[in-house]
């Protein structure tokens, strides 16, 4: 694998306060408390600069504003951080191990805060694992919207598995406010064992492999993702 020299990495889990519980929310739709930022910025144009191992909270995808444009970032297992920010060149882990040809990388552990919605709930396996809620928002010039949607790659069947849950922003004028879209980000809903019932299967579970978001952007200059730990 090609590697690249990483910066110092920062573990962030550690920067949320310890009683980072998730209880009142600010005037924006958001819970008080100690959190992880994350922006996923569009532009019209690709970025050719190297994101890797800065430790940044921003990724920056194609913006769509002419028709939908579709960027991937990765997601890989350990402590909250910007892996590879650019999502318009070959995407690079946390280690600076390049694990595909085109993409953005963001690494989080897997949730253990997940809701026994569906058929079956398979939850986390072995690895980095925490609760927590995830709270996001449009901003920027109104008008543009997103689609993001989990996926993954399935052995079994050869494909790539897209969830049948997605998180729309569509930024409208006026204040715009925060949703908990905590089961769509961290989770893939679709049926894995084949007996025609959906399951929710939590991030990184080992019957998958090569999670990532898949983001449709048509004009949304800007995704505000916030990672809030719970008790």
């Amino acid at each position: 694998m090609l590697k690249k020299t990483p910066w110092l990495l920062i573990p962030v889990v550690g920067l949320f306060a310890a009683t980072s519980s998730v209880v009142a929310q600010q005037g924006n739709g958001a819970p008080n408390g100690a959190h992880y930022s994350l922006n996923i910025i569009g532009v019209e144009n690709p970025k050719t600069a190297d994101m890797t191992g800065s430790n940044r909270h921003t990724i920056f995808v194609g913006l769509g504003r002419n028709g939908q444009v579709t960027s991937k970032i990765y997601l890989t297992r350990g402590d909250f951080e910007v892996c590879d920010g650019n999502a318009f060149d070959p995407a690079f882990d946390c280690t600076g191990d390049q694990i595909q040809n085109e993409g953005a990388v963001f690494q989080l552990p897997c949730n253990t805060n997940l809701p026994d919605d569906q058929d079956t709930l398979i939850p986390c396996d072995a690895g980095d694992t925490a609760s927590y809620e995830v709270w996001v928002r449009a901003l920027g010039q109104p008008g543009g919207s997103s689609t993001t949607t989990t996926c993954a790659f399935d052995p079994d069947v050869n494909d790539v598995v897209c969830s049948t849950e997605n998180v729309l922003l569509v930024r409208e004028k006026g204040r715009s406010l925060f949703e908990n879209k905590t089961k769509e980000l961290t989770s893939l809903v679709t049926d894995i064992d084949g007996d025609g019932d959906l399951d929710r299967v939590a991030l990184f579970q080992s019957n998958l492999e090569d999670w990532f978001w898949q983001y449709q952007n048509r004009g949304l200059r800007l995704a505000q993702v916030r990672f809030y730990l719970v008790d």
